[in-house]
């Protein structure tokens, strides 16, 4: 039986990592996932059940007692995979300020880094895959042929959130995501890079794709 194909995009805050990937995912007819949604649903979790975000112990408590499963649904001529709580997927929560003010600090714990990797990689059981993170090329699916990692100038990258109605501070998310103990933001050996500063998301795909289909047609 044929191995899944794992299409790995990794990138910084605000480099159109969601966007492309969902664009290649829509093109090539794999199924999309976010793994930094998984991280928000964690955090959303922890701030309805009152788990202190700051105390790494009971983050991962509260990571390792949650009743979750995966679920793979059709929307929008995408295929997408979705992590349930008890059955619930909080798809406006978990892009909340509130949540994204503490997705950072749940995704330092070190224990959750280790139960999110064995969920991501569960994901395979649907099929090929466009997973976008942080640490997919490096950390999840390091195996893979199919890395990305995707970059844009941080004046253009704070446009971009300002532009969606987010303040954000990207320089320290940056920090935050590149210095933290387990699975840093780092470009994994063999990634190919893309500045897309000055690029739309069609231009920015559409490379992604060529170089994608170009390795495909080598496989065979």
């Amino acid at each position: 039986m044929k191995q899944p194909i794992v299409i790995a995009i990794d990138g910084t805050s605000a480099s159109g990592k969601s966007t492309n990937a969902k664009l290649v995912a829509r093109a090539l007819g794999y199924v999309y996932v976010d793994t930094g949604a998984m991280y928000r649903t964690l955090a959303w979790y922890c701030l309805q059940k009152r788990v202190d975000v700051d105390d790494e112990k009971a983050v991962a408590n509260a990571c390792r007692r949650w009743k979750t499963s995966l679920e793979c649904k059709d929307g929008d001529g995408l295929r997408s995979v979705h992590l349930l709580v008890e059955g619930y997927y909080p798809e406006r929560e978990i892009r909340t300020p509130e949540t994204a003010a503490a997705v950072s600090r749940v995704a330092a714990v070190p224990k959750v880094r280790d139960w999110m990797k064995k969920t991501q990689r569960e994901c395979i059981q649907f099929g090929d895959l466009v997973m976008e993170g942080r640490d997919i090329g490096t950390n999840v699916f390091p195996e893979t042929d199919y890395k990305f990692y995707l970059d844009a100038s941080l004046a253009e990258r704070s446009a971009r959130r300002a532009a969606d109605g987010v303040n954000e501070n990207l320089a320290a998310r940056d920090q935050r995501d590149s210095q933290r103990a387990v699975a840093p933001l780092m470009i994994a050996l063999g990634a190919k890079v893309i500045n897309n500063s000055a690029m739309t998301s069609e231009q920015t795909s559409g490379l992604l794709l060529a170089e994608i289909r170009q390795r495909l047609e080598q496989r065979r």
